[in-house]
């Protein structure tokens, strides 16, 4: 089969496709033809050697697919030839095929397409985590979302939406914007003007009547991280997701004991590997606002498998509305 490969840490233009043989499942596993892989931020970190988690090299990059299982190894239940299958796994989805765990997958609801399963993997899940299980949200609340417009921002917005919160939406744009406003933001908060400490409380203050965001959902770090704590309300909730701007911030936290703020963070993978009852029961929901329109993945493009250090780069610029998806070529609407 044809697969990414990463024989030296460095950029995504660095990878080489190999010929390599193909997976076999051992007990417990399944083996998927994957018909699409999603590119998220952390795929370029691993890439480039700055992930927390790296296999030894050489190995496959990729943490979303979507495909059909072409076989499945001893003591599988569940699943069988045939499912089409959405999964997470910590490397090996840019290739024809993928070996994955029974609770690694979730079986795709009819309607669903291969693009758009791969687009509602990791970043969903991930934003489900922050807003529910960290943040504490509950209906009616308000939302501030940094980076709203890339693959975890907008997933967040959609699904803040959809369970009924007031949702706050951080650009830099009016591209991002309009990604946003087209998911249901209530409000944009502009981040081109300027000093994040004031420019953020400013705008969201004038739109909770200076009440300040209830839960604040951080992709961003680095300036953005100060800012949006300051525009956090009495007893809200700061949920560190990750640093895509760069700088992994500091706190004085004698600002939390100030307003009774709480900061804490979302690693997604622990939850898959300690508690993946958690994990499942949160696809059923995010299936839930699927199958009742609030979730839609947005494909900003979809790329062919040659071109897949292109996505990688783009996602690394922070150029992508949503996400960006590769092709595997095996007609992927199918």
């Amino acid at each position: 089969m044809r697969s990414y490969r990463v024989h030296q840490h460095g950029a995504p233009s660095t990878m080489s496709i190999d010929d390599i043989p193909s997976p076999v499942p051992v007990a417990g596993q399944l083996l998927v033809d994957v018909h699409a892989a999603g590119i998220n931020f952390p795929d370029v970190l691993v890439i480039s050697g700055e992930y927390q988690l790296l296999p030894p090299r050489p190995f496959t990059p990729g943490k979303d697919f979507a495909g059909v299982v072409v076989a499945v190894g001893d003591g599988v239940e569940g699943y069988a030839v045939g499912d089409r299958v959405m999964s997470q796994i910590e490397w090996g989805a840019l290739a024809e095929q993928a070996v994955a765990t029974p609770a690694q997958c979730f079986k795709m609801p009819d309607g669903l397409g291969f693009p758009e399963a791969a687009a509602m993997g990791l970043v969903y899940q991930t934003a489900y985590f922050a807003l529910v299980e960290r943040g504490q949200y509950t209906k009616g609340q308000t939302v501030l979302i940094g980076g709203a417009a890339g693959g975890v921002g907008l997933a967040a917005v959609q699904i803040a939406k959809g369970l009924g919160a007031k949702v706050l939406a951080c650009v830099r744009n009016e591209l991002e914007a309009e990604a946003v406003r087209e998911s249901g933001a209530d409000h944009v908060i502009d981040l081109s003007q300027g000093d994040f400490k004031e420019c953020i409380r400013e705008q969201v203050f004038s739109v909770t009547d200076g009440k300040g965001a209830d839960v604040v959902l951080d992709p961003l770090g680095g300036d953005f991280f100060a800012g949006a704590l300051r525009a956090t309300a009495w007893c809200g909730r700061l949920v560190v997701i990750g640093f895509a701007a760069g700088n992994i911030p500091t706190l004085k936290i004698n600002y939390l004991l100030l307003k009774n703020i709480g900061v804490c963070g979302l690693q997604w993978s622990d939850y898959r590997d300690r508690t993946p009852e958690k994990v499942r029961d949160a696809q059923e929901e995010l299936f839930r606002l699927w199958r009742e329109g609030a979730v839609k993945p947005r494909v900003m493009r979809l790329f062919d498998f040659e071109s897949a250090a292109e996505a990688l780069d783009l996602v690394r610029q922070g150029k992508v509305q949503g996400k960006a998806v590769v092709s595997i070529g095996r007609g992927v609407d199918a």
